[in-house]
């Protein structure tokens, strides 16, 4: 399943029905804490697409096994996430920290004349894991919202995709 998003603002709230509707026709309710996980992340993702490169899009969303939920952004911009600082006012910056913190893993690529940015949630109900910084490194444990901004040490540390 795969949705076209034009370098938009809007695009992110079409990006987000067009992932709900595609969800609960695979069989995961609105109201599921999985659902609403992963529209946040679809939601992330684009706007980072979005917003950082200006170029069209592509939302992958897919269930590569039973137990996994796969999104997928492919944009135009071969730039790799970067570490980005933000001062706690900042109202910007901490997109991929959410994705880092809510996801099972995640990771990018260079894919074509772009790049692939990717992350997975498991349909489980175990603690989840996350992964490290440019997402395709070491996995550790992430209990709530360890890992953002404010939490556990990491204040200030966001990452931004461009």
């Amino acid at each position: 399943m795969q949705l076209e998003i034009r370098p938009d603002p809007a695009e992110v709230g079409r990006a987000r029905r067009w992932a709900r509707s595609r969800l609960a026709g695979c069989g995961i309710a609105a109201d599921e804490p999985l659902a609403e996980t992963l529209v946040l992340l679809v939601s992330e993702l684009v706007t980072n697409a979005v917003v950082h490169t200006g170029c069209p899009a592509v939302l992958r969303l897919s269930l590569p096994q039973p137990a996994t939920v796969r999104v997928e952004v492919t944009d135009g911009s071969t730039r790799a996430p970067v570490p980005r600082w933000v001062d706690g006012e900042e109202t910007g910056g901490r997109g991929l920290a959410l994705v880092d913190g809510l996801a099972d893993r995640w990771g990018w690529s260079p894919d074509g004349v772009g790049k692939q940015i990717w992350c997975e949630l498991d349909r489980c109900a175990e603690p989840r894991t996350a992964a490290m910084a440019y997402g395709g490194g070491a996995v550790g444990v992430c209990e709530g919202l360890e890992g953002l901004d404010g939490y556990e040490g990491n204040e200030g540390l966001a990452y931004e995709a461009v």
